[in-house]
């Protein structure tokens, strides 16, 4: 699957249980991940969206480990049947 089909399937099912799930841009600081899954009840996590194939990049997984060091959830999802446990896994902070 495409990344930009998994990260619409992402999207939609955030969407669809009252969250947000916007592309995440920071300038001046690459490599963070491609979206920031905002849940109700304050749940927050990020979401870097690869091809199946492909793997973080070095500096991806330096800003993957300095949010997780700071407290983040930070998933990789390269498959559609991830959705539902990384938004479990959120949900569940």
């Amino acid at each position: 699957m495409r990344e930009r089909e998994l990260e619409r399937k992402l999207f939609n099912t955030v969407k669809a249980m009252g969250g947000l799930a916007p592309k995440f841009v920071s300038p001046g600081l690459d490599g963070m991940p491609d979206r920031i899954v905002l849940l109700p009840g304050g749940k927050i996590g990020f979401v870097e969206v690869k091809r199946r194939d492909l793997k973080y990049r070095p500096l991806q997984l330096r800003r993957a480990e300095q949010l997780r060091e700071l407290g983040y959830k930070v998933f990789l999802l390269d498959r559609a049947e991830q959705i539902g446990e990384i938004i479990n896994e959120i949900q569940s902070t």
